[in-house]
Parts: C-alpha cells; sequence; structure tokens
C-alpha cells in the first residue's frame, strides 16, 4: 500500500478512503491475509483512526473484510451463492459435499416448524408430525475457505425415515448420515423456499463466528414427498459473507 494524500478530495474521507483499501485488497492481499493494525494504516494514509475505522466498517458491509476474535481483521473470501430458487428439486445432502453433518438428537421442533411438518395432516384431519412423536434434527455445517458461513437444522419427522437401522444404537454424526441416507430414498415431489433477513442466535453466532444479534439470511425449505411435508430445513446464513441467487443459471444476483 502506498500513501495516498485525502485532504483536497471533497467527497467524505472515509469513502474515499474505502475505494483506496479496497483497491489494495484486490492487488496486494490475500484472503484470509491480515491486515496491518489500525495504527499502521492510519499512519500509511494520512488519516485519523476514526476515519479509518470507518472505511473499514464500510468494507465489512460489503464483505470485503472480516474481523475474526482473536485474529484480528482479515480479507473474506468471495461471498457464497445462495441458491433460492425451487426449478431445481434435490435432497438437501444431494451433491453438495460444502455441507458437513456434526450431530443429530430427537427433539421437539419449534411451533413454527411444528406447523409446517403438519400443515397436509391439519388440511386433511389426519395426524402428520405432532408434538409427541419424533423428530429427528439434524445439525450441519457449510464452510468455505476453512471458515463456517451457514448452519441449518434439518427437522425430520421418524415416519419420513422407516428404514432406519437401530437409531437408538446410534448417535451424534452416525445418526446424522443415516437419516440423511434414508431421506434421499424418498422420491422428492417439490420444495418450497421461504427468505427473511434476521439476527443471529447465540448458538448460531458462536457457530458462525459471529455476535449474537449480527444480520443473517434465514432460509427455510419445505421439501414434499408423498403427498406431505417429509422434511423442513432452517438454514442460517452469514449476511456479510453470503448473497442470494435467482433461478438455474443464478444469472440474477441480490448482495446482502
Amino acid at each position: 500500500m502506498g500513501t495516498t494524500q485525502l485532504e483536497t478530495v471533497p467527497e467524505p474521507k472515509y469513502w474515499h478512503l474505502k475505494t483506496v483499501l479496497g483497491e489494495a485488497l484486490d492487488s496486494e492481499f490475500q484472503v484470509g491475509e491480515v491486515l496491518p493494525n489500525e495504527r499502521e494504516l492510519a499512519a500509511r494514509f494520512g488519516v485519523a483512526r476514526a476515519t479509518l475505522r470507518q472505511a473499514l466498517e464500510q468494507l465489512e458491509l460489503e464483505g470485503r473484510l472480516q474481523r475474526r476474535r482473536g485474529v484480528g481483521t482479515t480479507v473474506a473470501p468471495p461471498r457464497v451463492g445462495v441458491d433460492v430458487s425451487t426449478a431445481r428439486h434435490h435432497w438437501p445432502t444431494a451433491g453438495d459435499e460444502s455441507w458437513q453433518a456434526v450431530d443429530c438428537s430427537a427433539a421437539r421442533p419449534p411451533l413454527a416448524v411444528l406447523r409446517l411438518l403438519d400443515a397436509e395432516a391439519g388440511a386433511r384431519g389426519g395426524a402428520g408430525a405432532p408434538a409427541d412423536r419424533p423428530v429427528y434434527v439434524v445439525r450441519r455445517l457449510r464452510a468455505t475457505h476453512g471458515q463456517a458461513v451457514a448452519a441449518e437444522q434439518l427437522y425430520v419427522p421418524a415416519a419420513s425415515v422407516p428404514g432406519l437401522v437401530a437409531p437408538g444404537t446410534l448417535g451424534g454424526t452416525a445418526l446424522a448420515r443415516g437419516v440423511l441416507r434414508e431421506l434421499e430414498r424418498l422420491p422428492l415431489e417439490g420444495q418450497d423456499r421461504a427468505v427473511e433477513l434476521g439476527s443471529a442466535r447465540a448458538d448460531d453466532a458462536k457457530e458462525l463466528d459471529r455476535l449474537p444479534g449480527a444480520p443473517v439470511l434465514v432460509v427455510t425449505t419445505r421439501y414434499l414427498s408423498g403427498g406431505r411435508t417429509a422434511a423442513v430445513s432452517v438454514a442460517t446464513y452469514r449476511a456479510d459473507t453470503c448473497r442470494l441467487t435467482f433461478g438455474d443459471a443464478g444469472d440474477f444476483q441480490i448482495a446482502s
């Protein structure tokens, strides 16, 4: 990085500095590289540290930088595309090795998930996945460049995986893999998806190396098979490192 004089620039100093820093990130730094400390950067560019912090905050909002606890400010990897189209139907495990199962347990889902699992049953007057029936909760993480960018909780009623062998003898990742393997045996008839901006809960924030309350993208997907909801996925994505993509080719994108 070279020294840049900013006193005569008509736009706000921090905004011009953001542009200069962004160009330097492209030409002089690698993904994951730690930037010099604030004192060095402020001296190099001849600005106050408050101005520097404003520029760094803007670059972080744009997903160019990441502030990691115990590490410092690093160059962020390219944003991960989150395909929110439903043109192609596939189970959450199909053809995507970036997701890794980390745990699985039988638990009562949140009320909002129970309503999705029981939607068709309620309409027919039958029984779907009421609170007294077991639901497997598979926890998965998605990582890029060695850093977690998304955390998922996949809710699978026991009725969707009747072929699961001796689930009581399995635990953790072994149970998760078994549930996912059996789920793929079902014919997938379709899926619907909803996306909303949310705030990271404490458990998601810890897994994603974010502070509680940090902005996240919450993608809820309902998987349909046999005329009912076979599974519900609630995936939480870091809003600073992910972008939404639409359509088969992902040619229309909205940066978060």
